[in-house]
């Protein structure tokens, strides 16, 4: 899926020069014959493709200055180049001044038009990127925000919503990788409590000994090592908002502590003589069954009462896949401008696979993978290639291993058992090693000196794929090294043959 770049042109002719050569720029070309269309099809479903304009000054009914002003209105952040003829430096003046990012003079040079638009992609993505965190750090993140155009995130963003009117304790459950926390922000961002302090704190990842001193804070020399007084982090949270990430990893005599701060609204910090009063709001969230756990006996069932009080249930991403295009989209913009790679988009094949796959890992496994496929990539859209592990887990898509010259055979290698890993004297040539599975693989070069690790390992893989007939998953487990490590090396050491052999 390639940005879409809106093209506002009033003269017939040059609309369809402009539509030809963003087609070949390898961008979705999107056409209005006026101002006033160009901004309905901004304000439409289709508009939310629309990532740039190409817009012409002079036109009837609406002139270029007029859509620019309606424009920072309606979608400020859209970056927008216009065309002037020659001699109307004044006129670009005031467009510039008007939002425009950019221009260029009729007739348009392509070169000139196609470096002005990746310049701007880029520049906007990172623009975006940036807004992003500066919301996000400032506690101003709302559910605008979110990539949430499934029913079942909208109906996350629903409740998300209806939440954030009150200062009611919030569950948010759901499985690792879903986007718990982006979720408990955006309830914090539109509460009375935006802007104030929002702090997370991951539950499962403190050491028992130190989970009480972390929630709580401690006076110094209330133990060993307390060389200082410590705030803890419902103090710190003071006045906004406390997340709880992977409640239910606290030990059983926290859980007693957390209830009476719920509760009374104070906290008790260790070596303290009295107790100290909180303002605070708890969003807290788990991966985890509470219902079971609380049947267990490892979570209290009156904190859990206290904690579920609202409860938003976030959707594993395969139960929510209108939302994978869009965030595929997302994430390549993001990553292809900070890694500064002129990736485009994504081609409709590997889109679909994409849509195809389970993703256990949900969000955070394909926020992952495409940054692989980002860093990776050849060309400037990415294609079912560009995701090899992917590939091989959806039926009827196959990533093609690029073609890497073979190693040459070794014409001698001295005997011994140090000379060699096996129990060969003389030495086996590629073809024997990869068909002759009682032989071994040398160690030492025709000149005597011992062989590069990475060459051993090629002929191991080698012997292996075609030992097990290319069943991956089987290579993998007994080469003892995880499936995508596999698929890294192959590619890598070029031994596509030996897999499809």
């Amino acid at each position: 899926m390639a940005s879409g770049i809106l093209i506002v042109e009033d003269d017939p002719t040059q609309r369809r020069i402009l539509e030809e050569l963003i087609r070949r720029f390898g961008f979705e070309a999107m056409t209005a014959e006026n101002a006033i269309r160009g901004l309905e099809i901004l304000a439409s479903p289709q508009g939310k493709r629309v990532h740039l304009v190409v817009l012409d000054l002079f036109m009837p009914e609406m002139d270029g200055l007029e859509f620019l002003e309606k424009l920072s209105v309606q979608r400020p952040e859209l970056p927008v180049i216009v065309q002037t003829a020659q001699g109307s430096i004044e006129m670009v003046v005031k467009a510039m001044r008007a939002g425009a990012s950019d221009f260029v003079v009729k007739p348009v040079n392509p070169e000139r038009l196609k470096v002005s638009i990746h310049n701007l992609l880029k520049v906007n993505a990172l623009t975006k990127e940036v807004r992003r965190l500066n919301k996000k750090v400032s506690g101003v993140m709302t559910f605008d925000d979110l990539i949430a155009e499934s029913s079942a995130m909208q109906q996350v963003v629903k409740l998300g919503r209806r939440a954030a009117r009150s200062n009611i304790p919030v569950l948010i459950e759901g499985p690792s990788g879903v986007g718990k926390e982006v979720v408990a922000r955006a309830i914090q961002g539109e509460s009375e409590r935006a802007g104030k302090p929002f702090v997370a704190v991951n539950c499962g990842a403190i050491p028992e000994n130190l989970v009480e001193s972390t929630l709580f804070g401690h006076e110094k020399g209330s133990f060993t090592g307390a060389t200082s007084k410590h705030i803890g982090k419902f103090q710190e949270a003071s006045g906004g908002t406390l997340f709880l990430d992977e409640v239910g990893e606290l030990p059983l005599d926290m859980q007693v502590k957390l209830l009476r701060a719920l509760q009374e609204g104070e906290i008790d910090p260790v070596g303290s003589r009295q107790p100290v009063k909180v303002d605070v709001r708890v969003i807290s969230a788990t991966n985890r069954d509470m219902i079971e756990m609380v049947k267990e006996g490892s979570f209290r069932e009156d904190l859990y009462y206290r904690l579920n009080v609202f409860p938003i249930m976030v959707p594993p991403l395969s139960r929510r896949k209108a939302d994978i295009p869009p965030l595929v989209e997302y994430f390549i913009h993001k990553f292809a401008a900070e890694e500064g790679r002129k990736v485009r988009g994504i081609t409709a094949q590997a889109m679909e696979m994409l849509r195809l796959y389970e993703w256990p890992g949900n969000v955070r496994q394909l926020e992952n993978t495409v940054f692989r496929a980002i860093v990776l990539a050849e060309g400037d859209m990415l294609t079912v290639d560009d995701f090899p592990q992917i590939a091989s887990l959806v039926d009827g898509f196959e990533a093609a291993i690029p073609e890497a010259p073979r190693p040459q055979a070794h014409r001698e290698t001295p005997r011994g058992s140090d000379a060699i890993i096996g129990a060969h004297e003389a030495p086996p040539s590629p073809q024997t090693v990869a068909d002759g599975m009682a032989l071994g693989i040398p160690a030492v070069s025709e000149g005597g000196h011992i062989r590069r690790l990475e060459d051993v390992e090629a002929d191991m893989i080698r012997l292996a794929l075609r030992r097990y007939r290319g069943q991956m998953s089987e290579v993998a487990r007994k080469l003892g090294i995880g499936r995508s490590t596999l698929y890294r090396k192959i590619r890598a050491l070029g031994l596509e043959d030996a897999r499809e052999g």
